[in-house]
């Protein structure tokens, strides 16, 4: 019971303030995002209701908002173009299905991967891209007085209604600047853009249906390959979400839960006539700088979604776009980290070109999973080459026998330090016996043991004997497994001197 009131009932009264107000935030951008897959207005519509209700149960992180969102609705513009929506559908469930399996595979373990610089130039990136998609609402065919004048207003609203003296901080003032800036806009029937002018709103409740399609393997061979990038794509867009929370809350989630919720969420999406959908952080980030904290505001989300649309559409419609440009502005600035910027003259030339090459990579493609994918490989390769330095590698003649050289090894041995490894040996040197003392060094891969391997075999062509000492259990294992000169001379000697 204590559970359930933490989870649901510890923030009523800010939670579905939040939640309304995400709702609102979402409507526009799910009609949007149908555009983009070139489905119906309500195939998105649906989908953040149906994502945001199931993920408020079966999710992880509680305050995390899960819709329609643009990643996704990108990988399926050439399924819905080839085939049509019921293949959409199809590939829906089979996303969910898939993202379940990786939940049961602990994949979400993989986020402790993901190192600090590249989650803050995912933020920073996010912010951008949030920041550049309001720019069209406020240039061009939009580019009028008035619409700079709902913005601006809108944003003073944001910004100076907390600060009134016991009800700025009762009431999100995001709804505050979304209610006041579409009564005036109605008062005085000014001309904007609307959320109407987006695409026509459902006035129906979703309803169960199965995907009009052959069940069969031909089936499954058009869909598999879009379902597999929606569940990996949808999966790490969850992933950072729900870190980005961790740290604005101060909390922690349980990411494996994340990801069997996001499967079913989807599973249950595509069977309500919904696109796939994953983690929003721009919605996220409202939800939470909103004041929600718990299930019921992810909840209130999903549920107001389908009741603005639903019954109260004609209101609704009349929304002016530049009033949620300002809430997405706010978003956008309140999002970016700005530390970030000023602490890069203290921060290591790594870690800022891990950073930076994330946040522009996400600009240019627009692709927040490819942004993160380049800089966690930047980030690995950077500290592989850090590792690979710390190895070091003396030697000296025995003293009791002057024909013996003895190399000491102390360090990582992988493929990023092989090379280094490879010349601290003096293969053409005159003598009968060497002695490789590596009881202070790791072989990590098997790379390291060909490379060990080379230089046995090397010293032997030489006339040279090798005897190699002090490999630790797991070293021993990699070099009983994958060496191929022989062993079982006594030329390698597990466990100390």
């Amino acid at each position: 019971m204590e559970t359930l009131r933490r989870h649901w009932f510890s923030n009523v009264r800010a939670d579905v303030l939040s939640g309304l107000v995400v709702a609102l935030a979402l409507i526009p951008e799910a009609l949007a995002f149908s555009v983009i897959a070139g489905v119906d207005p309500a195939v998105g519509l649906y989908a953040s209701f149906s994502m945001a209700v199931v993920i408020a149960i079966a999710g992880g992180r509680p305050a995390m908002i899960s819709a329609a969102t643009g990643a996704m609705a990108l990988l399926m513009v050439g399924l819905v173009r080839d085939h049509g929506l019921q293949y959409l559908l199809a590939a829906t469930i089979l996303t969910g299905v898939l993202q379940i399996l990786w939940g049961a595979l602990r994949l979400g373990n993989l986020m402790r991967l993901v190192s600090r610089s590249v989650v803050t130039g995912f933020v920073n990136a996010l912010a951008i891209l949030i920041f550049m998609a309001q720019i069209p609402e406020l240039t061009g065919e939009n580019a009028r007085p008035v619409v700079y004048a709902i913005a601006l207003g809108g944003l003073a609203i944001i910004y100076l209604f907390p600060r009134i003296p016991k009800v700025g901080k009762v009431i999100p003032s995001p709804m505050v600047c979304i209610i006041v800036m579409t009564a005036v806009s109605m008062i005085m029937g000014l001309d904007v853009h609307q959320v109407g002018d987006m695409g026509e709103l459902p006035d129906s409740l979703p309803i169960f249906l199965l995907p009009d399609i052959p069940w069969n393997f031909e089936t499954l061979q058009i869909i598999f390959p879009t379902a597999l990038t929606l569940s990996v794509v949808g999966l790490l867009e969850s992933m950072m979400t729900a870190t980005i929370v961790d740290d604005l809350t101060d909390t922690g989630s349980d990411k494996n839960r994340e990801c069997r919720g996001q499967g079913i969420a989807n599973i249950a999406t595509g069977f309500l006539g919904g696109m796939a959908g994953c983690g929003m952080i721009g919605q996220t980030v409202i939800n939470v700088k909103s004041g929600g904290r718990t299930r019921l505001s992810t909840m209130v989300a999903g549920i107001g979604v389908l009741v603005f649309v639903v019954f109260l559409g004609p209101w609704v419609a009349q929304i002016p776009m530049a009033a949620l440009a300002a809430v997405m502005i706010m978003v956008s600035i309140g999002t970016f980290d700005w530390a970030s910027i000023r602490d890069i003259p203290k921060k290591p030339l790594t870690t800022n070109i891990v950073m930076l090459a994330t946040v522009a990579v996400v600009v240019a493609t627009h692709n927040l999973a490819l942004g993160v994918l380049v800089g966690v490989l930047l980030a690995s390769l950077f500290f592989a080459n850090k590792i690979g330095r710390i190895l070091h590698i003396d030697s000296s003649l025995s003293e009791e026998d002057p024909q013996q050289r003895i190399y000491r090894v102390s360090g990582q041995v992988f493929f990023a330090s092989s090379t280094r490894f490879a010349e601290a040996f003096d293969l053409k040197e005159d003598i009968d016996r060497v002695r490789i003392d590596v009881s202070r060094a790791h072989f990590w891969d098997i790379t390291a043991v060909e490379i060990l391997d080379r230089i046995v075999m090397k010293f032997r062509r030489e006339g040279t004997e090798v005897e190699v000492v002090g490999l630790n259990e797991a070293s021993q294992t990699m070099v009983d497994r994958f060496s191929v000169h022989d062993k079982s001379d006594g030329i390698i000697e597990p466990g100390g001197h």
